[in-house]
């Protein structure tokens, strides 16, 4: 339900602006965790990766889901492709409800030499109930904090986790 509401509200934003605004992101540290999920100083979802290489759910998860839904667009490991951009980089100066908005709502790039869409994934639940992972995997990518291979081990699903996922899927 979160994923719902946070939505709505970059769609807000973005629709309110006219325009995605960039941003300073937060620090990615991550202060707290609540149900598996940690967040950074200014309650954003971040990674948290132990010294042995172990990644948090989320940060796993969102690797999975970008190359089920993301690369084909955005090329392998967020670097980009002659087709959309890299998203690594992107998110070293994009706020979190920056990149809900565009995932959510799409978005149009005609200042390049070649027109770039993005197409909006709000109704898209295999994108929309997974945009915290999303944005957690990138943003561990964009800080060089987890490479370009699939993460070798991580932390287990928690039950709240897979309650949020269910609920969103639409499963009982």
């Amino acid at each position: 339900m979160r994923v719902i509401w946070l939505m709505a509200a970059a769609i807000v934003i973005v629709a309110a602006s006219g325009e995605v605004a960039l941003s300073d992101p937060a620090d990615p540290t991550a202060v707290k965790s609540e149900d598996g999920k940690y967040l950074d100083k200014e309650g954003d979802p971040t990674y948290k990766i132990a010294p042995d290489g172990t990644v948090d759910w989320f940060t796993y998860s969102g690797y999975r889901r970008y190359h089920s839904e993301c690369h084909v667009c955005h090329g392998p490991d967020g670097m980009g492709s002659t087709y959309a951009p890299g998203l690594k980089d992107s998110l070293k100066t994009m706020s979190y409800a920056d990149f809900i908005g565009v995932v959510a709502s799409g978005r149009k790039n005609v200042s390049t030499a070649q027109e770039n869409v993005m197409p909006a994934f709000g109704d898209n639940p295999n994108v929309a109930c997974y945009m915290d992972d999303l944005y957690v995997y990138l943003r561990a990518r964009s800080n060089d904090a987890v490479g370009r291979v699939r993460p070798a081990s991580h932390e287990d699903k928690s039950k709240a986790y897979s309650e949020a996922e269910n609920a969103c899927m639409g499963k009982r």
